[in-house]
């Protein structure tokens, strides 16, 4: 997985929020997170969804419907 910037200072809690989840999945054994920056990471990789709810979109007209 990669994180938004190397100093991130929510990593600690990220990584392990990722490793509870994956383990709380059925027949997963273990998990072996490893921590990467290649590709950097690009807004462009996130969701609309989530570019909407972070105001990335702020020049476009969008309708989110839940």
């Amino acid at each position: 997985m990669t994180l938004t910037a190397p100093n991130c200072p929510a990593a600690d809690f990220i990584i392990e929020d990722v490793r509870m989840k994956v383990e709380s999945i059925d027949d997963v054994k273990s998990v072996d997170i490893q921590l990467v920056f290649e590709p950097e990471w690009d807004k462009d990789m996130m969701s609309e969804e989530a570019k909407l709810e972070l105001g990335f979109c702020k020049n476009e007209f969008h309708i989110l419907i839940l």
